[in-house]
């Protein structure tokens, strides 16, 4: 769960999803849980009405305030003050709707987003994608968890993962079938063989790499990968440290992201900010401080001046 909240801070769980995905039913169960249960008032604020009712015994056993708000405007500061002016509650659970922008959302001063969800029907995922990207990395870009459902004979999860993955590194990503969860997704053919001597990832391949070496870096400690990237260095990394990274669109032309690991090399004090060059490195899984925690860190064997790559990353 998210951070400690102070006494005078309400905490609000925020649920979103483009419509039909499943948000209400995902509510519903988790007001049922025992350990989602409170002493106080939970005021919920629904966005839009989807096919799914919630239960009113189920509000009233919870006491549960709902409110309906069908405009974007009524979801001002000023207004939700109101709201909890009249409601008085604990907390508040928002149900959002998936066509609004989340980025426009503004919160009142003593609100706080202490946990956000998102729901994914992955039956459609497709077509959002192309439809609705930037509405879509809006929603998933601050989330902890995602909870990708009915997956039920789609084959491209794999694909639809590091594409989440490239909007939220982050987050969580559960994937689910009519069975419920489902455990280990089948490994791909990865576009490079990871059992040569050295691996190389072409320039079409690094942004399946980047995603796959941090979702599952077990599968890299060891080996040596070579690819072509752009020389990022600050005075706040350790000498013979620089970044090799590239830049990727993670939804749209103004959403662009510099991706790379941190790398050790002796001839890193050489090299210059957006220079560009080809490393040839080992792979450790170690604790680095930007990370927040272990991250892959590149031991370099190589590094020698390359040609620039004109492309953005994909993740396709």
């Amino acid at each position: 769960m998210g951070p400690m909240i102070a006494d005078d801070i309400t905490p609000v769980f925020l649920i979103n999803g483009f419509l039909e995905a499943g948000k209400t039913e995902f509510l519903t169960f988790t007001m049922e849980q025992e350990y989602f249960q409170t002493e106080g008032k939970t005021l919920l604020i629904v966005c839009e009405e989807g096919d799914t009712e919630y239960d009113q015994e189920l509000l009233d056993e919870t006491r549960t305030s709902i409110v309906y708000v069908e405009e974007f405007e009524q979801i001002s500061p000023e207004r939700l003050t109101e709201l909890e002016l009249l409601y008085n509650p604990e907390r508040v659970l928002i149900e959002w709707n998936g066509m609004w922008n989340q980025d426009d959302l503004k919160l009142p001063t003593d609100w706080m987003i202490y946990q956000q969800i998102t729901i994914v029907d992955m039956s459609t995922f497709e077509l959002y994608v192309k439809n609705m990207k930037s509405l879509l990395a809006a929603m998933v870009r601050n989330s902890e968890l995602i909870i990708c459902n009915r997956c039920d004979g789609i084959d491209e999860l794999e694909r639809y993962k590091r594409m989440l993955k490239s909007m939220n590194t982050k987050c969580e990503i559960v994937f689910e079938d009519e069975n419920g969860e489902i455990d280990e997704l089948s490994e791909e053919d990865l576009p490079y063989d990871l059992n040569a001597e050295v691996v190389e990832i072409r320039p079409e391949a690094y942004g399946i790499w980047y995603i796959d070496c941090m979702d599952k870096p077990e599968r890299y400690v060891g080996k040596v990968v070579e690819f072509v990237a752009m020389v990022l260095k600050s005075p706040e990394f350790p000498k013979n440290y620089f970044v090799p990274g590239r830049m990727a669109m993670t939804c749209c032309a103004e959403d662009m992201t510099f991706l790379g690991y941190i790398c050790k090399a002796k001839e890193a004090r050489n090299l210059e900010t957006r220079q560009w060059v080809k490393v040839r490195a080992r792979i450790a899984l170690e604790f680095w401080k930007d990370y927040h925690g272990e991250g892959p860190v590149l031991y370099a064997e190589q590094v020698i001046p390359a040609e620039e790559i004109a492309e953005v990353v994909q993740f396709g």
